[in-house]
């Protein structure tokens, strides 16, 4: 049996349980791991039993409880490599110094070399830190506060969570357009137009079932259109009304963010590509990503089912909405 189960979806957290055969994954950590667990069980699902954590992207919405719920059942992470790096970037700890405690730094890093039995005797001087010039009010920038492992007695322990916030039990590489499998699940990754490091949307196969999965995407190019075809399901965003958004709270530079091309679909967006794209060949259309301030569910409602118009029935495009607040009913296939 494949099950799924979209246990948030929204700007706040993002997650999504599937099943295929004896394999169970997270799509994205976007919740607390308390939340999340919580959530599961409310669904039927088991925590203790998930085999691994997929990543789509590095936004927070989509990785917020991703370490804490790795290290608790100790599974692997699968991400993009430069989803990884990016995710690294934003979680490592940094604190601020001047340029003239920088220029003391390196100071004190060139006599600790000089004092090294190896070392050459006479003055270490570096043309790129000039050491006659001292600007002690300069504008303060940001420096990795990591520590030199070799240096560090405990290193061949386990870091916890306050040595290294980016360590996880196991990491696993996957590249977009190179298919792939967790169990008994395959997954397709395919590029999608958003401003992260490497997203990517999936298509999950088992069973002989097929699931699309598409949200944070700012339009619909070729690529994503030729993915979102002969599916038993398709999880598409539907995130803001244009009008919502031109008049809503959010500044004009966020404003533009989400229009962009590497922004968010939008309700127009998605009908157009479920009316003219669109197979019509999938069970169950799942709408996602819906903005708690920009959108209303009953206007993407509306804008979908005018695109599917006719094509609705007990057998093929159901319509329904992922929420923010609670679980989506489990699909079963």
């Amino acid at each position: 049996m494949v099950r799924f189960t979209v246990l948030a979806s929204g700007s706040r957290g993002n997650c999504t349980v599937l099943s295929g055969g004896r394999t169970r994954i997270l799509v994205d950590a976007g919740l607390s791991c308390r939340e999340l667990f919580r959530r599961m069980k409310l669904a039927g699902e088991e925590p203790t039993t998930l085999n691994a954590i997929v990543i789509t992207h590095e936004h927070q919405d989509h990785v917020n409880g991703l370490a804490v719920t790795a290290r608790k059942l100790g599974i692997p992470v699968y991400f993009t490599e430069a989803t990884h790096r990016a995710w690294m970037r934003w979680l490592s700890p940094r604190r601020q110094m001047t340029y003239a405690q920088w220029i003391e730094m390196i100071r004190k890093q060139a006599a600790e070399r000089q004092a090294e039995p190896e070392a050459e005797v006479g003055e270490i001087d570096s043309p790129d830190y000039p050491g006659e010039t001292v600007v002690e009010n300069s504008v303060p920038f940001t420096v990795p506060a990591a520590s030199d492992p070799a240096a560090d007695p405990s290193c061949d322990q386990p870091p916890s969570l306050k040595d290294d916030p980016t360590w996880l039990p196991a990491i696993e590489y996957f590249k977009p357009g190179e298919p792939f499998s967790i169990g008994d699940i395959c997954l397709n990754p395919f590029t999608i137009p958003h401003d992260a490091a490497d997203p990517v949307g999936f298509v999950f196969s088992s069973e002989g079932v097929r699931l699309g999965f598409a949200t944070d995407l700012g339009y619909i190019p070729p690529n994503v259109r030729e993915q979102l075809r002969d599916l038993d399901l398709l999880l598409l965003e539907s995130n803001h009304d244009l009008e919502m958004l031109r008049d809503g709270p959010y500044p004009w530079s966020v404003k533009q963010r989400v229009l962009s091309r590497v922004g968010h679909l939008s309700n127009d967006a998605a009908s157009e590509f479920l009316a003219d794209d669109y197979d019509g060949q999938a069970a169950y259309v799942i709408l996602g990503h819906l903005s708690e301030n920009n959108n209303l569910p009953e206007l993407a409602r509306v804008a979908a089912e005018r695109a599917l118009l006719g094509r609705a029935s007990l057998l093929a495009n159901r319509l329904l909405l992922a929420a923010q607040h609670e679980p989506l009913s489990t699909i079963s296939f």
